[in-house]
């Protein structure tokens, strides 16, 4: 399947604004995925000018209240897997794995602070709410654009295509936590995801660029808040945490393949 191809295509019909065929095309894709427009700040389907404005649409105010916890879930979505890194390798599904520093584009110094840390890895599939919010606060320090393939990220593809997170396209969010440390919040990219943004920066991508890119911020004081958002997908797919070791004990209700929603209790700082 020629995916990129496929995703650019989508990424401009998706911007395209329609009028009454893109009404039909976001009712459609409401009954087809069974999107609960209830939460939506705004539930009118006839009044989004492009699928991208329907597909990023916020949520009514307090619909995602945040736990009493030191980490809380970011997103809407399921898990595909959380837990320790195991020396530098993260688990994925079914026997596969990938390290740390190919997940982070080759940085060696950076996937070192993650040495035996913690992860999380959370799906978002079409139905879900879009926008990415910070399990806790933190300061921007880093972002990098890491070219890669557009592989389905769904549980599916999971099991069977080794190193998915860490060959797909990604955007790398690097954060300084005045409590907890480092961390990393990595945007992976998916067959028909037409763009990643952040709320600093904007639309990453496309362009699609063929090297690694990076942006530094350690000149500018960029510090997001518990809960607030920080980017979103156009089209589900998933976001890979890493954390500093003795940083995060997982709450004990989650498990894999367990829906959870932005604003749940992630896990809390061992005491």
């Amino acid at each position: 399947m020629p995916k990129t191809a496929l995703t650019n295509f989508a990424g401009r019909v998706a911007g395209a604004k329609g009028g009454a065929m893109t009404t039909r095309l976001i009712r459609w894709f409401v009954g087809k995925y069974g999107v609960n427009m209830d939460e939506a700040a705004n539930s009118d389907i006839a009044s989004y000018t492009s699928f991208n404005e329907f597909f990023t649409r916020p949520l009514k105010d307090g619909a995602r209240p945040l736990a009493q916890a030191d980490f809380v879930c970011p997103v809407d979505g399921a898990i595909s897997q959380f837990g320790d890194i195991d020396d530098h390798h993260i688990f994925q599904a079914k026997g596969h794995k990938f390290t740390s520093q190919e997940l982070v584009g080759g940085d060696a110094s950076l996937a070192a602070h993650f040495q035996h840390g913690h992860f999380a890895n959370l799906y978002l599939s079409p139905k879900d709410y879009h926008r990415l919010h910070m399990p806790c606060d933190g300061r921007l320090t880093r972002m990098i654009y890491v070219p890669g393939k557009l592989f389905s990220v769904n549980p599916t593809t999971a099991r069977g295509v080794p190193g998915l997170f860490a060959r797909n396209e990604r955007v790398v969010c690097v954060f300084e936590s005045p409590e907890h440390g480092p961390f990393v919040m990595t945007l992976v990219g998916a067959t028909i995801v037409g763009s990643m943004a952040t709320v600093w920066h904007g639309v990453v991508n496309p362009p699609r660029m063929a090297r690694i890119c990076e942006w530094n911020y350690d000149d500018q004081n960029i510090v997001l808040k518990k809960g607030e958002e920080m980017g979103r997908f156009l089209l589900g797919s998933t976001i890979v945490m890493l954390f500093k070791k003795g940083t995060i004990s997982f709450n004990g209700d989650w498990s894999p393949e367990r829906p959870v929603r932005l604003g749940e209790a992630m896990g809390n700082r061992p005491r």
